[in-house]
Parts: C-alpha cells; sequence; structure tokens
C-alpha cells in the first residue's frame, strides 16, 4: 500500500503594512493549485495567518517550508511566528532570490509571491532552515544599527562646524558651536550608553562571549568589529566559510572575462555588506601598524610594484579568513608576530 505524502511549500512577500502569502500543496509529487492571500503584518495579520495555513491543513514541521526575502526588520513578525510555531523558514538575500529567477517579465505583489511559491518548491532540496528568532540576538543588532546611525550623526555635525569655520567670523562660529555643542554631547552620551548595553549582552551570553573573544585574538581586530561580526552573521550561524564571508564583506574580488575577449579588472559585488567592509578597512589598517607580518607583507607587496588599495583588500581577505578558522575551531589565533608598542 502505498504511503500518501503531501509537502507545502509558501512563499511570503513582506512589506511594512502587510505581507502576501502564496501556498502550494505537493500531494504524492504532484503540485496543487496555489493559495493566495494578504495579511496585515501585525499580531492580528500573523493569527489570520495562522488559521489560513490550518484551513488548507498545511503541517508546523519538516514537510513545509517558508522561503521569505530578508527585508531588515519588516520580516521579523513572520519569523518569530514560524519560531514559535516550529514552521520551517528561510530567509534568504533579496538578490540571490531575485537573479534565480532568470529573465523575468512582470513585477507585482502576486508574480512575487507566486515565483517564491516556485523557489522554495524548486530548492527545497538545497534550502536550509534559518535558526528560531533569537531575542537577544536582535536586542544586539539594534544597538548595534543605532550605535552607527549616531555615530554617523556626530561625524556629520563635526564636518559641518569645521566647514562653517572656513567661511564664518569668530564670533559667529564660535556661537554655533556654543549652540550645537549640546546635541554633540547628548549624542556621545547616547553612544556610551548603547556601548553599555552591548557589552552587557556580550557578557551575559556564553556564545557571544566565546566567539567574542576569539575574534579579538586576530590582529586588527577590535571590539565594534568583533560585535558587529557577531550582530550581522548571526554569531556565525550556518558555520560561514572564510569565502562566504568575504564574499559576503566585499573583499573577494571577481574577475570579469569572456571567452578569449580582453579580461576587465576584477571587482567587488555591489551587494556587499558596505558597513563591514569599512571596518575591516580599519581592521587592516591597524593590523600593518601593530602585526610584524602583516606589515612585513604590506612592504613586501609594495616592494613588488602591487597598488597599496590591492594590498589592503588582501590584507582585509587575510583577515576574514582567519575570522572563519577561529570561529570554525574555536581556538584562539596564535599571534607570534607583535609590534612592540
Amino acid at each position: 500500500m502505498m504511503i500518501s505524502t503531501t509537502k507545502f511549500f509558501i512563499g511570503i512577500d513582506v512589506s511594512k503594512p502587510y505581507f502576501d502569502a502564496s501556498l502550494m500543496a505537493v500531494v504524492n509529487h504532484l503540485k496543487q493549485p496555489v493559495e493566495t492571500a494578504r495579511f496585515d503584518n501585525n499580531a492580528t495579520g500573523t493569527k489570520t495567518f495562522d488559521k489560513w495555513l490550518k484551513n488548507h491543513k498545511v503541517t508546523f514541521d519538516e514537510q513545509s517550508l517558508v522561503v521569505i526575502e530578508n527585508t531588515g526588520i519588516y520580516h521579523r513578525l513572520i519569523w518569530s511566528f514560524c519560531s514559535r510555531k516550529h514552521l520551517p523558514i528561510h530567509i534568504g538575500n533579496a538578490a540571490h532570490i531575485k537573479w534565480s529567477f532568470g529573465i523575468a517579465r512582470g513585477n507585482n505583489d502576486k508574480i512575487d509571491i507566486l515565483r517564491l511559491c516556485n523557489y522554495a518548491y524548486r530548492e527545497s532540496d538545497t534550502l536550509t532552515a534559518t535558526a528560531p528568532l533569537s531575542p537577544v540576538l536582535l536586542h544586539l543588532k539594534d544597538f548595534i544599527s543605532a550605535r552607527t546611525k549616531l555615530l554617523k550623526q556626530i561625524t556629520s555635525l563635526g564636518v559641518s562646524i569645521k566647514e562653517l569655520g572656513n567661511v564664518n567670523e569668530k564670533p559667529h562660529q564660535k556661537l554655533i558651536e556654543r549652540s550645537l555643542r549640546s546635541a554633540i554631547d547628548g549624542i556621545a552620551k547616547s553612544i556610551s550608553n548603547i556601548e553599555t548595553e552591548i557589552k552587557k549582552i556580550i557578557e551575559e551570553n556564553k556564545a557571544f562571549k566565546s566567539n567574542y573573544k576569539l575574534l579579538l585574538s586576530i590582529p586588527g581586530i577590535g571590539h565594534v568589529t568583533a560585535v558587529y561580526l557577531i550582530g550581522c552573521t548571526a554569531n556565525f550561524a550556518g558555520s560561514p566559510s572564510g569565502k562566504q564571508l568575504a564574499c559576503y564583506a566585499g573583499v573577494a574580488p571577481f574577475e570579469h572575462s569572456s571567452g578569449i575577449s580582453i579580461k576587465g579588472k576584477t571587482r567587488f559585488h555591489r551587494m556587499a555588506n558596505k558597513e563591514l567592509k569599512r571596518l575591516l578597512h580599519l581592521c587592516a589598517l591597524s593590523a600593518i601598524q601593530h602585526n610584524l607580518e602583516i606589515k612585513n607583507y604590506d612592504n613586501r607587496k609594495k616592494d613588488e610594484g602591487k597598488h597599496g588599495m590591492s594590498i589592503l583588500n588582501a590584507i582585509r581577505n587575510k583577515i576574514v579568513l582567519r575570522v572563519a578558522a577561529v570561529v570554525k575551531n574555536q581556538m584562539p589565533f596564535k599571534n607570534n608576530h607583535k609590534i612592540a608598542a
């Protein structure tokens, strides 16, 4: 007697006010007609979504798969819902998912969810379920994001004051500086408070603290970069390889050539994490200054005539590979090439 098998594939396109869902049931490898619906992106909407799934006999186990694009914060309610209900969810990179569609014509909410649903069905054997939502990780990410925004504000104010100082008379410039001082001091105090909360989260979470200490053992990496790496990788969920991290950070150049045509310059992907790339740039500069091995590498490549930015990127790549290695092996980096202060 043949046992009937049913799998469910759900594609969700989410925005700030609502989310659209498409549901495909596959019974004994035969695709059934796709069902679609729209729900409010709030607590009430997720309750209605829950009833809709149950009405369609969706099983909350490994026989079902939800696919949703990473939208930053708008998909958090869906992620939380799936985590509570033990419904497998894959939160994918938006660009990667769109490229998988190939040459796609037309674009609206209904078309998007149908494509996501088919993507879930087609790629189900290779897609891995995203780890359940961790409130602690979200708190850390929110504090990191807030700190980054405040740092940009305080830098912007500093630049504005300096530019005005070049054109204003001294009495007026002093008035401007005095007027902005309270704002700058207030932002600085907020940054200090946020930093206290970040350190508290790291200290109280055993897994975060362990990887944090490992990252600090790598020459060039300091507190800010270590915390950012933990946040942006969900504490290295999925054990990303060095190559994967390098691609994500935009420090792994790709060759552009076709057949026997002239090869263009290697390029970095525009979808890279620009903030992580910026932090790694600062790490590379610090490593050159404080680590003998990296300093000798920098001097050797300069003597060979390599371009300065090319050398810096190679150093950034070295740092990323070391990040992946220490986390994978759970062993600190052995730094035997320090430069005396």
